[in-house]
């Protein structure tokens, strides 16, 4: 198969094929599959544009911060950036035990509307899959307590130290939804990379901000906001957290001024 064309491939059941494969490899995949299987993303699931191409890095080290708009957000970005990312996600999303029933709270039952039991056992299913694909992916797991945050900290690290691009999606669920939006305020967890790189590499270190649009169908690219490691610590994540939840809520509203107009009239 490696030997064909990619647009020769029938897309269904090539995305299948290969999700399949990597599902019984259980190791992470290697750069070049992992740009087939997004190449597929992008002709099943995404098929968008691109904007701010100009914005983007030219190498690594990098961190993106993006809205999240459940599933398709994820989707969205793996399949139009032009590099390989390493997305921060939920541990419970890789975790064998506890996949199922975040699933079924997060995705089956809210966005795919089945009713329980059968959502239960669909979600049961449908983890068997999702977990070895995640992991596959070199996805991170990432725990909201302080200590077990540390974890997903030292990961990133490593990666950022070898050239790495990060993706993370720093919403907080808990807090109220923008009507606008439909965006939660971030959490500022994810700034404490721009110190930590520095401590350990005294290189600066950079975070993209991508807003997402579902309905126009474009992942839009911002301009950086570097690491300042001439501010107070605590100073410093307040701003970088501030100035990045601020420019992913301008690119979106940015995105839907047409659409937000016209639900005035």
């Amino acid at each position: 198969m490696s030997s064909l064309p990619l647009e020769s491939l029938s897309p269904p059941w090539s995305f299948a094929g290969l999700a399949i494969l990597v599902v019984a490899r259980r190791e992470v995949i290697s750069d070049r599959l992992y740009r087939i299987l997004a190449r597929l993303l992008e002709i099943l699931f995404w098929g968008g544009e691109l904007e701010g191409i100009k914005n983007l890095p030219e190498e690594g080290p990098a961190v993106f911060i993006a809205n999240h708009l459940g599933a398709l957000g994820p989707i969205a970005i793996v399949a139009s950036l032009p590099v390989r990312v390493y997305p921060w996600i939920i541990a419970d999303m890789v975790d064998e035990q506890k996949a199922a029933a975040y699933l079924n709270q997060d995705f089956t039952e809210p966005q795919l509307h089945l009713p329980p039991p059968l959502s239960l056992w669909f979600s049961r299913l449908l983890s068997r899959i999702t977990v070895p694909l995640l992991r596959a992916f070199g996805c991170i797991p990432v725990y909201h307590d302080p200590e077990r945050l540390y974890s997903a900290l030292e990961e990133s690290l490593h990666h950022l130290e070898q050239g790495h691009f990060l993706l993370i999606f720093p919403e907080d669920p808990a807090q109220p939804r923008d009507p606008l939006t439909h965006m939660t305020p971030f959490y500022k967890g994810f700034t404490r990379l721009g110190e930590m790189f520095y401590q350990r590499c005294k290189k600066v270190l950079k975070f993209y901000p991508l807003a997402v649009s579902g309905i126009y169908r474009i992942v839009r690219v911002g301009e950086p906001v570097a690491f300042n490691p001439l501010n107070p610590v605590a100073i410093e994540r307040i701003r970088l957290k501030q100035l990045l939840e601020n420019s992913v809520r301008s690119m979106y509203l940015d995105l839907h001024t047409p659409a937000l107009k016209s639900s005035h009239v």
